[in-house]
Order: C-alpha cells, then structure tokens, then sequence
C-alpha cells in the first residue's frame, strides 16, 4: 500500500483534477452560446443544435461508467491521462469540421476523453484524501470549480465567438489540456482499485439503447409527430432496455451498474437529483442563449456579458455551499439550491421581446444562485457511505445521471419550443415552467436523502458492500 502524500503534494494532485474539470466543464456551457453562429456558418435546424450539444452529453452519459470501471482497474492516472489527450484532440477536430454532421460526430470524439475526466478525477481525488474531513473539503473545492467552469462557458464563448469566431471555442481546451497532461504526469500517483470491476458489453450496449433512443425520440418528436412509428418505437426501444438493464445487471457478479447501489437511500437521491438540477441547466442554457442572440437579437459577446451576474453567483455560492456541506452537511443546500433554481425559472415563465434587462439580471442571479449550491452536495451525499475502494464506479454512475440530465433538459426544452406554432417567446413559457417544476424536485428529494432514515441506509449498503468486495473468482459472472 502506497504511503500518504504529503500536504503539498495533495494540494497539487487537487489542482490537477480541478483544472481538468474546468476544462470539461467549459466545454459543456461555452458551445451554447455560440450556436446561433454554427447555425448561420453551418446551416442548422434547431435540432441540428440540439444534437451539437446532446452529441457530448450523451456520449460522456454512456462511457463515464466503463470508463471509471477502466480506470479501477488499468490505473487511474493512465486512462485520465489518455482522456485528457483525446479531448484535446478531440477539441482540435472540432473546430476545423466542415459540416454540421462532421461536427456532431466529433462532438462524440471529443467526449469519449471528456468521459474519462470526471469520474477518475473524483476516484483520484478520494484516494488521495483519505480522511472524511479532507475529503469533504477537497470535493467541495472540486465541485466549485465544476460550478464556475459551466458558468463561465457563455461568458467566454461570448468573448471568442465575437472577437475570433465560433470555431475559437474549441481552440482554449487544447492548451488547458497540454497543461493537465504535463501536472499528471509530475504530481498523481498510479493506483488501482483492489478489486476493480470486470467490463460489462451487456450493460453498456443497454445504456447506450436506452439513453440514445430516449434523447433522440424527444428532440425528433416535434418534426416527425409524437404519434409516428419511428418516434413511438424509439421511446419503446428505451423503456425496454432500461426494464432489461434492471433485470440483467442484478444478475451479474459484476455489473456496469451494480443495482446494490441503489439501496442506499442518499446515493439513489443524488442520481435523482443530478438528473432534474443539471435538466434545468442545460435547459436554461439552451433557452436562454436563442433569447438572448434569437429575439433580442444581441451579440454573442452581449448575451454572454449579460449572463455574468449568473456565472458570478454560480462561483461564489459553488465555493460557499462546498464549505456549508463540510460544516453542516447536503440538505441545506440541496434546499436551498433547488428552491433558488425554481424561483429563478419562473422568473422566466412571463418573458417577452422586451423585458426588462434588470428584471433579467435579477432572474440570472436567482437561478445563478441555486446552480452554484447544487454540485457540491450531490458529490458528497453520491459517496456518502460508499466504500473507498469502489468510488471510481460509485461517482461514475452519479456523474453519467447529471450528464444525461443535462442532455434531457436540452431536448425536452427544445422539444417544447420545436413542437409549438405560438413563436418561441410564448413557447418558451411552457419550457421554462418545466425547468422551475424540476427545481422543486430538487428541494424535495433533498430533504428525503439526507434524513437519518437515509444515512442509516447508506451505512447499511455501505458495509454490505465491503463485506461482497471478495476476489471474484475467475470464471464467476
């Protein structure tokens, strides 16, 4: 067993991880606001944009947790080293893509490294900082600069697109990664899980059918109709293979998912609640991006300065409610969060060609607000109780639930507006109330997952856990 890093050394393996969440992260915001720009250059339908955005989020949904698996047991550092490099490669590809479909598909290219950054990057951060208290304060640091890295996208991407152009925001990840690369290598050690999960082709093959036919059916609905045989097969497709992923990752030794998971009562919260907080991100995102350049018909560098008072509040409360769950523990902020989020968008819900622009400052800072408290307590109620060893796979499964949320709110909200005749303004109305009834899920499933009720599962799952982490034997499934 490997000594414990010193305290410098474990302040650098932190920073490593955080600027490779930042990069990441970026990436997942700093492409909405350039979307009216890929749409002109490229000639795009609104849902050629929301796959341009979905082509990431769902491809990192469907490989974070073969990737965690991989990590566990090839070696942390390695396969976050080889997703760094192909993320930046990935980047490079990106912004040279002569076509909107050649773009998507790099999109993917490009999250096939994004999706070996976060989860290894948490399994690191775990296995570096051993102690509950350290731990708590390094993921909350961790997931404050996750929170300031998805608020900083517009911002940014709105300095590139109007100063460089779209193709400028994949340009800033290359550097960033070439950075990370060179830290891995100097500052975080090689470990491994002691018994690192088997890869499961079954149950990767079943996320992939269920989440790619679930997404693809709510962004194509309004052009083919909600009643047509392709749409109604595709939602059928992924109701299927999620009831037979139940079934089939049960029954195996060890599953992509291991469904014992899910008895726990803080980490079933904490997929639940990833899934509807990042829904209403990504949703916002979306809308308020073709608001902004769409019908107020501002600047890519307008709309993305406008959103600063959000992203100000995204960093400030993300590092608050990292420090409020070391101290006081993830309900105030998981209820805070959602409650903020809620009221932010139904702020929204009344929005015309002409609103105010304080009364929009006022609506950004309010859901900027919530947005920052909510990374920090799903981490940390996600682990609760996990045991070490396993927190490769265990933060794997809670980061794929925020990704596919955030693809979801991207196509449910765009669905809404896609499948409206009204004008988006008025369309928009209906989508933003969706994303404030997703906040108010947040608020009550974080009271839910943090009782005393909830820890006691969580222990109990916890300690069955580690008493199953036996060598499996070689034939076993």
């Amino acid at each position: 067993m490997s000594t414990e890093p010193d305290e410098p050394r474990r302040s650098a393996v932190l920073a490593v991880c955080c600027l490779s969440v930042f990069m990441a992260g970026l990436d997942t915001t700093i492409v909405n606001v350039a979307l009216p720009s890929i749409q002109h250059a490229l000639h795009a339908s609104l849902s050629g944009l929301q796959w341009t955005i979905d082509a990431y989020t769902l491809v990192i949904a469907c490989l974070l947790m073969p990737s965690g698996s991989l990590a566990d047991r090839f070696g942390r550092r390695r396969v976050f080293q080889i997703g760094l490099a192909t993320f930046s490669l990935g980047s490079l590809a990106c912004s040279v893509a002569p076509s909107l479909g050649l773009l998507i598909a790099l999109r993917g290219l490009q999250a096939v490294g994004g999706s070996m950054l976060n989860p290894v990057a948490m399994s690191i951060i775990a296995n570096t900082f051993t102690d509950g208290a350290g731990r708590a304060r390094a993921i909350g640091m961790w997931g404050s600069v996750a929170g300031l890295s998805l608020a900083s996208g517009p911002v940014l991407g709105g300095l590139l697109v109007s100063g460089i152009g779209w193709r400028s925001i994949f340009w800033i990840n290359i550097p960033i990664g070439m950075i990370a690369i060179a830290l891995t290598r100097r500052v975080v050690s090689e470990t491994h899980a002691e018994h690192p999960r088997r890869l499961d082709p079954p149950g990767e093959l079943l996320v992939v059918a269920g989440l790619g036919c679930l997404t693809a059916g709510i962004i194509e609905g309004p052009r083919h109709g909600w009643g047509s045989a392709p749409i109604v097969a595709l939602f059928a497709v992924a109701g299927l293979a999620a009831i037979i992923l139940v079934v089939v990752e049960s029954r195996r030794r060890e599953p992509l998912i291991d469904m014992r998971y899910f008895r726990s009562v803080p980490f079933s919260g904490a997929a639940v609640i990833g899934v509807v907080a990042l829904a209403t991100l990504g949703g916002f995102l979306f809308l308020n991006t073709l608001y902004l350049q769409d019908v107020r018909g501002y600047s890519a560098l307008r709309a993305g300065l406008l959103t600063i008072p959000m992203a100000a509040m995204v960093g400030v409360l993300s590092t608050v409610s990292g420090r409020l769950v070391a101290s006081r523990g993830p309900r105030l902020s998981l209820v805070l969060s959602g409650g903020l989020m809620a009221l932010g968008a139904v702020l929204l819900t009344g929005l015309s060609a002409h609103t105010a622009v304080w009364y929009l400052i006022v609506a950004y800072l309010v859901y900027g607000a919530g947005a920052g408290l909510v990374s920090a307590p799903i981490t940390n109620t996600a682990l609760s109780g996990m045991p070490r060893d396993q927190a490769g796979v265990a933060g794997a499964i809670a980061s794929t639930c925020r990704q596919a949320g955030a693809a979801v709110g991207v196509a449910a909200t765009g669905a809404i507006i896609a499948g409206s005749s009204a004008g988006f303004v008025h369309a928009s109305h209906a989508a933003w109330a969706v994303v404030g009834g997703c906040g108010v899920t947040v608020v009550l499933l974080g009271v839910v997952s943090t009782g005393r009720w909830a820890q006691a599962s969580a222990e109990r799952s916890g300690a069955r856990l580690t008493t199953d982490m036996d060598p499996v034997p070689a034939g076993a499934r």
